[in-house]
């Protein structure tokens, strides 16, 4: 073995001693340090452990370049000590003791052998990115050590990790690689980038200055392929002609990215990459890391039940990492795009995918392992909405029983190497659903201003030639020759294909029931979707006049999404395809736009209405219960009788809170109990207007309250001529308004609830002439001036000199 020295050697015998005695530990050691080409040999060396040793990387790059680096440190080809299992391709042998796997294969391995026969070691290399599959794998490893396994070594290795957390689940102790290999000089911007600038050409200029300033190839960090693509283009013709610029992502296939890893020949190379190159990569000649700043991570929405891409500031664990690119084998240089002072805003780590992304296979993994999420000795326990929205998407797959317990589908499922939704469409609809299981599964092979239409990718990986000559969208061959060599992996592990076969709409549905999508009325081509969220297309697009569509990708807009991938689908292909769930039912609802309760028969598919008719004899309860909901949104309608009734009670309710609370806020909540009743007939916004609550709130009284109120708190006033008014209790005092000879002969002031009755007494015509709550007062005081005035406006009514003697009247003077 090579023993040149790296800063990991100094760390090696106190990791020797650790997992020799206690089987466990995390090793932090900086970018550049050699812990993923070292560690495991040195391992293996010390013979720490019979079995395989297992190392675990986040890409498909990186375990095949830190499997050939190894395999070079020993003189040998990959394949014979050191190996390594990628999805579609594995170079290993009888003879290999280190196994370098991407992670989702560990999972497979340990859902198919819990007791990891055979294996002695379990290393989780970069461990800080903190991928779903990393941090099940650890789950997974640290049940199987504590319960089947303890003589299994487990060794979590990371540039940037926060170690502490991981550590104390371990119960491992932490091992720290001190120094870089090289000095990296970080150089910021001298000042924050102006808002108004394009970020793309700012990079690119960046790239630029350091190509002149330093020597040595230079790595680039962007968040994507597109971007790669913009800001090669602004950079032709700006470098010096021996800079080759090679692009470098994971959509590539292997052998362009192994040669942009690779070392030139002659001339300096200029890398444009994407997160890809920030861990267990080593670019033999990279001196010089310009970095964007930026980082692109999945954000599942619940709400949604959707995934977007979302491009964030990176974290400063991350441009540690980055920089570190640049000091991996000689002294390097950091550009970063952004000032020194921007340093601080920058959050510390990425956060965990186990509470961002889709939860859709780690919910799938964990019932076939038979746990919950709170069972599971998780770094990160995973959002519980997002786990929620995973386990209804297993339970409408099929996957989940009632109960949440995998089913014998969800095991099939869990055998395939695809997203859940794309398992259950190739089991159901057999081998000749790989084509599009692949596709929905990679990148979309044509440019951005294609049309949505499925179909046309389809297309163009069936017969390539006849796309190219039809359709004015260059498809890209790469990423189509990616696909068919997926497809036919898929293929040869799929079930043969269905008898009578499968339209690819057909297919499309099956992997996403919930996405099928029936165009709303009006001229823009929006669409509501089976599991009850919206949709747009773009009205120039050919599929606008769709009327159902299956949409495969969409951008997760919470609001309404916008459809980037979709494929017509016919009534009779998902009539047929989904014959046992489609159903009619009754629906009785507030419509807001009608003002007026809707009651309608419906065939439905989810929130899919296929049909709808007129619901005739819908029972009077369910009209009722509906109109309850217009009732919400019109509010209460206060007539002066059930309002001059609610206050009675309020005022009874100060003395006894037996009482009911009949105030606004209390009677809305509580609709259902006092109001249902009495709705019979009563449908429209018009209806409810007409509608008196008075019998309704009277009602909230039992016989022995109503018989108390009326005693104590009466809603009505006797006069002296025995007619009966209203008291109204809304003010601070009970009140009655009447005519003032009506008082004439009440010589003592009307009292009720204890308290004076505030009097308003009228004119002939009806206006105000006096308020008081003295009547007696009234008569010996004010009287004679009211009587001067209103005799000469009232001539024909009578106002006597001695009211209190006077006989009430109504009535004017008989004509002399």
């Amino acid at each position: 073995m090579s023993r040149q020295h790296l800063p990991i050697h100094d760390a090696l015998p106190e990791l020797t001693r650790a997992l020799r005695s206690g089987r466990r530990a995390v090793l932090q050691a900086p970018p550049g340090a050699g812990k993923t080409t070292v560690v495991p040999l040195e391992m293996l060396r010390a013979g720490l452990c019979a079995g395989r040793i297992v190392m675990l990387e986040p890409r498909r790059l990186a375990a095949r370049a830190a499997a050939e680096r190894m395999a070079d440190t020993l003189g040998e080809p990959v394949g014979q000590t050191v190996g390594y299992a990628v999805r579609g391709e594995a170079k290993v042998s009888d003879a290999t003791r280190i196994e370098v796997v991407t992670e989702g294969i560990l999972t497979r391995r340990i859902q198919r052998d819990p007791e990891l026969r055979g294996i002695g070691a379990v290393i989780f290399d970069e461990f800080h990115e903190r991928s779903l599959n990393a941090d099940l794998g650890l789950a997974l490893c640290l049940e199987i050590a504590g319960a089947l396994r303890n003589d299994l070594l487990l060794l979590a290795m990371s540039a940037t990790l926060d170690a502490g957390p991981v550590a104390d689940l371990m119960r491992a102790p932490v091992i720290t690689s001190e120094g870089r290999a090289y000095l990296v000089d970080i150089r910021h911007l001298p000042r924050p980038l102006p808002k108004t600038a394009r970020w793309d050409q700012a990079l690119a200029d960046l790239v630029v200055e350091a190509t002149q300033n330093t020597t040595g190839g230079v790595l680039v960090f962007l968040p994507g392929e597109g971007e790669i693509r913009r800001v090669e283009r602004l950079l032709q013709g700006r470098l010096p002609a021996d800079c080759a610029i090679r692009p470098l992502f994971g959509a590539m296939d292997f052998a362009r990215q192994r040669a942009a890893i690779a070392p030139v020949a002659m001339g300096r190379k200029i890398v444009l990459a994407t997160a890809i190159a920030e861990t267990s990569l080593t670019i033999e000649d990279i001196r010089v890391v310009v970095d964007g700043g930026r980082a692109r991570r999945a954000r599942f929405d619940p709400g949604s039940g959707m995934s977007r891409l979302v491009t964030e500031p990176v974290t400063r664990a991350e441009a540690t990492q980055r920089a570190g690119r640049a000091g991996r084998v000689a002294e390097g240089a950091c550009y970063r795009l952004w000032s020194k002072g921007e340093d601080g805003a920058l959050p510390a780590f990425p956060p965990p995918e186990i509470e961002a992304a889709d939860l859709a296979g780690l919910a799938l993994d964990l019932a076939l392992w038979g746990a919950a999420p709170g069972e599971m000795p998780f770094v990160t326990q995973p959002n519980p909405a997002s786990f929620t929205e995973a386990q209804g998407l297993l339970h409408m797959l099929g996957a989940l029983d009632d109960k949440g317990l995998i089913t014998a589908h969800g095991r099939d499922l869990a055998g395939l190497p695809l997203h859940p939704r794309l398992a259950h469409m190739l089991a159901r609809a057999g081998a000749e659903a790989a084509t599009l299981a692949a596709l929905m599964a990679d990148r979309d092979p044509l440019p951005r201003d294609a049309p949505v239409d499925l179909a046309l990718r389809l297309e163009a990986l069936r017969d390539p030639r006849a796309y190219a000559e039809r359709h004015p969208y260059p498809a890209n061959r790469g990423a189509v020759e990616r696909i068919r060599t997926e497809a036919r992996r898929l293929r040869a592990q799929a079930k043969p294909a269905r008898k009578g076969g499968m339209s690819d709409a057909e297919m499309a549905a099956l992997a996403y029931p919930d996405r099928i999508g029936l165009r709303r009325k009006g001229d823009a081509p929006r669409y509501v979707l089976s599991g009850g969220k919206g949709a747009i297309l773009p009205e120039s697009d050919p599929l606008a006049g769709a009327r159902l569509i299956v949409a495969t990708d969409l951008d997760g807009n919470p609001r309404e999404a916008r459809i980037r991938q979709a494929i017509d689908i016919s009534e009779p292909e998902l009539r047929r395809l989904f014959a046992d769930q489609i159903r009619w039912q009754n629906i009785c609802i507030w419509d807001k736009r009608q003002a007026q309760v809707s009651a309608r028969r419906q065939e439905r598919l989810g929130a899919l209405v296929l049909d709808d008719r007129i619901w005739k004899d819908a029972p009077p309860e369910a009209v009722a219960r509906a109109m309850l909901d217009g009732v919400r949104e019109l509010g209460l309608g206060w007539r002066d009788p059930a309002r001059r009734f609610a206050a009675r009670v309020a005022l009874m309710r100060q003395a006894d809170d037996s009482f009911p609370d009949l105030g606004e806020a209390v009677l809305m909540t509580r609709l259902e109990d006092w109001l249902l009743p009495f709705l019979g007939g009563v449908r429209t916004a018009q209806d409810w207007k007409r509608f008196d609550m008075l019998d309704a709130l009277r009602a909230t009284l039992d016989w022995e309250q109503m018989q108390r109120l009326d005693r104590e708190v009466p809603g009505r006033f006797t006069t002296p001529l025995g007619r009966e008014i209203a008291i109204d209790y809304s003010g601070e005092h009970p009140e009655i308004a009447l005519r003032l000879q009506e008082m004439f002969g009440q010589v003592t002031q009307p009292t009720v609830a204890g308290q004076p009755l505030r009097v308003t007494l009228l004119s002939p015509a009806g206006r105000p002439v006096q308020t008081t709550m003295d009547l007696p007062g009234f008569w010996q005081s004010s009287y004679a001036d009211v009587r001067k005035d209103m005799r000469g406006r009232y001539p024909r009514h009578p106002w006597p000199e001695d009211p209190t003697q006077a006989d009430p009247t109504l009535r004017a003077k008989r004509r002399q």
